[in-house]
């Protein structure tokens, strides 16, 4: 059996967001298919219902004006628990380099929320923002430069 929301998740991410043909499964055969991979039902439920709260979120935040540039973001005592420097770190960074806008930063802090884990992992924490992106740009928010950014480090952001 697999381990975790986040695994169900990733494994929806890498099969369907960068598949090129147009073949879009119903519910029913992503059930299945999921299923069949080891994903036990309850993760499977939580991981679309994860899914459905990130869709109700863009649709939310997609006529909203960008928050202020320049603002500070104090976490809370949950968020400072679950999120630990490095995550913090990386979220300001990629605010810096104009990856993330105060927007999508608040979607990929309540969705990591969401996620109900202890502490929150990089690897997980990278796999979230790339999720975040693509649903909250449709897909125009993760290019080549963002997955390797994410992904494979911030070289390139740095000067």
């Amino acid at each position: 059996m697999k381990e975790n929301v986040l695994d169900v998740l990733i494994y929806l991410f890498e099969n369907y967001m960068f598949d090129n043909d147009e073949f879009e499964p119903d519910h029913e055969t992503l059930l299945l298919e999921l299923s069949q991979a080891g994903f036990d039902q309850a993760m499977i439920d939580s991981a679309f219902d994860w899914l459905e709260n990130l869709t109700a979120q863009c649709d939310r935040n997609s006529c909203l004006a960008s928050i202020h540039q320049g603002a500070i973001r104090h976490y809370s005592t949950g968020e400072l628990r679950q999120l630990g420097v490095e995550a913090r770190g990386l979220l300001l960074t990629l605010e810096q380099c104009g990856i993330l806008d105060g927007i999508s930063r608040e979607m990929v802090i309540d969705q990591l929320m969401a996620l109900g884990a202890d502490s929150i992992e990089l690897a997980h924490l990278k796999w979230v923002i790339l999720m975040v992106l693509s649903n909250y740009t449709d897909g125009d928010g993760v290019t080549e430069l963002t997955e390797t950014l994410v992904l494979d480090g911030l070289h390139t952001c740095i000067h």
